[in-house]
């Protein structure tokens, strides 16, 4: 019986009906071998025609005892004359011939396929497939007229190792299998072609022949033939030139490609009815630092198949931004104008780009094209503050809501084979990064239309909720005001190549309150300007000093209350030496408040009861604090200090201290400002922690350290709310004016809460964390 090869190796035919015939003969009938102990082998075949040849006959396993190759058992694969052996051929071979004598075969007649004692015939080869590695008898036609060797190979689905007498051939599978193996999962040569001896013998994985070095070669070149071949040069005899085995993205403006101009329309920056940023060419830079690379031990023994072709260059090449960047606006840039560039380092790296470019002679960028630098959005944050209106894309006129951060999503994919291509010889590496970008570069082209259909619809959504914010500011805003704010704008916009810090028109240009301290130095200075009396020369200090003890008065007061009734021994001793360390910081505040409020005042008055007062600021029960103060009659932290605002205005007229009213009141406003400051801090803290940390905890151990993170942030929010809110009381004592009284009005609980937004800065429309609050103390 003879079968046809696959169609698209020509006519070539092979007749396996007397093989698998005398086959029979040797192994006998499936009794005789049940008898001897039967072992199923399955016959694994490269060829397709073989496989077509095999299943035409309906063998699927033959029963024989032992195991042996194919080649003893008598196939012969020729690869002409419609399978059957070349007339040419004067050296014919049968293996059955002269065996007619024996009756049965003796398991140590059929030595292992990979056994050292296997000394394969002339014409046999090593054939390794994705089933295994095997040896088989491959003739080739030698006819006058007849193809090379390699090529009749090739047309059977065989890949040679060698051109020149070959020995170990590959089948097209193999090389396929291991070329996904190696994009997918990162499989090295070596542990693939492992994985092949340990399939073939998995008793004896060493003894199958090793054919590692011979692999890596010619995954190699099927990886070159396999990218010209997808990028249009299978078929053609001109050699791709830079960048041409590189696949493109199809979504970036190509004129000429996929930029098709009207008659009205052009890429210059003066057209209105096509705008620059229309056509505009974006580049995201990026290093990767675990892609690391062992020095070549023989670079002048290296070979270079697809030098510069691809993304990556290799010998004789400058490798730095400057160059990739000057080699990527050379590619399809005829007519475009304008360029956007990420990169993490922007802020200092665009500085004296041009400047670099004219002074190499290496380095070449046309001067009509306009760069915009830009820095990704996740990098910016980490960037000084001011930084963020200058590069985020947020502000780049028609770039939007990208990420710039594209790049990592390569890392990603390359991180996977960098430890298996560190030590590569050097054009080896760079032919297999380039085959996984070219990779990724297709994944995403493959789904792109869902990925920008997504974000279709997340953009048209955004219009409309930017929309009603927008016509929210535009009708409050009065009509001077936005003509001012456009005028603004198109001056930032004009001027950002140039000076970038025009662009700070953006930035939020908040005034921020003066501090306790600030306002502590104006005053000092005030006094000793006018020559101030000895004993109102220090008395800011003095004041601001009662202000801290009223605040460690505060503390203390919490931490008692937060200690309760069961205490330890510890926690005792700590309360009573802080409370020691208070009393003595309250007596000498006192013994100094007879020099600045004069004779009028009497330290031993006795003042009035504070205890309901500051417990109730608190949110306490008094009965509760009164069982944790047994051990103190006289509680430094119940004290009540001779502060202006506790004696009264009408005493302080009488003790004739009337001007430390408007002192105590700018050191009021001051500490008020403070203790808002620390509140908004403390609450974004809380929130980040609850997004970063309580969110993503995957244990009972994370949670519960993110939670007692958690609870020390709102201890600080609970300790500045109480302070603010005796600030507050204090100064309403001080007869303060109505602006004071607007500025810093009742803080309440609905305030103090938080939003986790503030852990996605780059969020449409971000509110702004402690809205009530950042109000205050402006």
């Amino acid at each position: 019986m003879t079968t046809s090869g696959n169609g698209c190796q020509g006519s070539n035919h092979i007749c396996i009906t007397s093989w698998i015939e005398k086959l029979r003969q040797k192994t006998g009938d499936a009794s005789s071998a049940n008898r001897m102990g039967s072992t199923n082998v399955k016959i694994v075949l490269a060829s397709p025609s073989i496989a077509r040849a095999v299943a035409g006959v309906n063998i699927i396993t033959i029963l024989f005892t032992g195991s042996s190759c194919l080649a003893q058992a008598g196939l012969v694969i020729h690869l002409g004359h419609d399978g059957k052996q070349c007339p040419a051929l004067a050296d014919r071979w049968d293996l059955f011939e002269g065996d007619e004598h024996e009756d049965q075969l003796e398991p140590e007649d059929l030595p292992f396929v990979s056994g050292p004692e296997f000394q394969p015939k002339e014409n046999t080869m090593v054939i390794i497939d994705k089933s295994g590695v095997h040896r088989l008898e491959i003739r080739c036609c030698d006819c006058p007229n007849a193809l090379s060797p390699d090529i009749q190979m090739f047309r059977h689905g065989f890949f040679p190792a060698s051109f020149n007498r070959p020995k170990t051939a590959f089948t097209f599978r193999v090389l396929d299998d291991f070329l996904l193996d190696n994009l997918e999962c990162g499989t090295s040569a070596m542990n693939y072609y492992s994985k092949l001896r340990r399939m073939t013998s998995s008793m004896f994985p060493h003894l199958v022949p090793d054919r590692y070095r011979e692999l890596m070669r010619v995954a190699r070149q099927w990886r070159q033939l396999k990218t010209m071949k997808w990028h249009g040069f299978g078929h053609r005899s001109d050699i791709p030139s830079t960048g041409e085995l590189a696949l493109f993205c199809p979504a970036c403006p190509q004129p000429g490609i996929n930029v098709l101009v009207a008659g009205d329309e052009s890429l210059d920056d003066d057209d209105k009815n096509s705008p620059s940023w229309k056509y505009t060419r974006s580049f995201v830079m990026d290093g990767n630092f675990k892609a690391e690379h062992l020095h070549p031990i023989k670079p002048f023994d290296e070979v270079w198949l697809s030098d510069g072709l691809g993304f990556m260059v290799g010998k004789d090449r400058q490798m730095n931004m400057d160059y990739a960047l000057c080699e990527a606006a050379r590619h399809n840039m005829e007519g475009i104008s304008r360029a956007v560039t990420f990169y993490d380092i922007n802020c200092q790296y665009n500085k004296h780009f041009r400047a670099r470019v004219d002074a190499s002679r290496f380095l070449e960028m046309t001067q009509d094209l306009t760069i915009i630098p830009g820095i990704g959005l996740w990098h910016v944050h980490g960037h000084q503050d001011s930084c963020y209106v200058r590069y985020a894309s947020n502000f780049i006129d028609g770039i939007g809501r990208i990420d710039g951060e594209i790049m990592e999503t390569l890392w990603a994919r390359l991180n996977l084979i960098s430890p298996a291509a560190r030590g590569m010889s050097s054009p080896h590496r760079q032919e297999c990064l380039d085959y996984q970008m070219n990779d990724s570069n297709f994944c995403k082209m493959i789904r792109m239309k869902r990925t920008l259909c997504r974000k279709y619809k997340l953009a048209m959504n955004g219009i409309t909720e930017s929309g009603k914010a927008f016509d929210r500011l535009d009708e409050a805003a009065p009509a001077h005001l936005k003509t001012e704010w456009s005028a603004r704008e198109r001056r930032a916009q004009s001027s950002r190549l140039n000076d970038p810090e025009a662009m700070d028109e953006y930035e939020i240009n908040i005034k921020k309150a003066p501090s306790r301290k600030e306002i502590e130095l104006r005053l000092l200075e005030e006094g000793s300007a006018r020559n101030a009396a000895p004993s109102r020369r220090s008395v800011a200090t003095w004041i601001s000093t009662g202000l801290a003890i009223e605040e460690a008065q505060i503390a203390l007061l919490i931490e008692v209350r937060r200690m309760g009734k069961r205490s330890t021994e510890t926690q005792r001793l700590d309360i009573a030496r802080q409370r020691d360390r208070l009393q003595g910081q309250i007596d000498g505040f006192t013994q100094s408040a007879l020099t600045h409020l004069g004779e009028g005042f009497d330290a031993d008055d006795d003042p009035d009861d504070l205890n309901v007062d500051i417990l109730d600021d608190l949110d306490d029960d008094p009965a509760d604090f009164s069982k944790t103060s047994d051990a103190w009659t006289n509680s430094p932290e119940l004290t009540v200090i001779p502060l202006p605002s506790n004696l009264g205005v009408d005493r302080c007229r009488h003790c004739m201290a009337e001007d430390l009213i408007p002192l105590e009141m700018s050191l009021r406003e001051g500490q008020a400002n403070d203790t808002l400051h620390n509140l908004r801090i403390h609450l974004c803290n809380k929130a980040v922690l609850f997004r970063t940390s309580v969110r993503q905890a995957k244990s009972q151990a994370l949670k519960t350290r993110a939670w007692s993170q958690v609870t020390s942030v709102q201890q600080a929010v609970s300790l500045h709310a109480s302070i603010y809110t005796k600030t507050r009381k204090q100064m309403m004592k001080l007869e303060p004016g109505q602006d004071q009284l607007q500025k810093f009005k009742p803080l309440l609980r609905e305030q103090l809460k938080i939003s986790t937004a503030v852990g996605d800065p780059n969020a449409r429309g971000r509110p702004g964390w402690s809205g009530s609050i950042l109000e205050r103390g402006m």
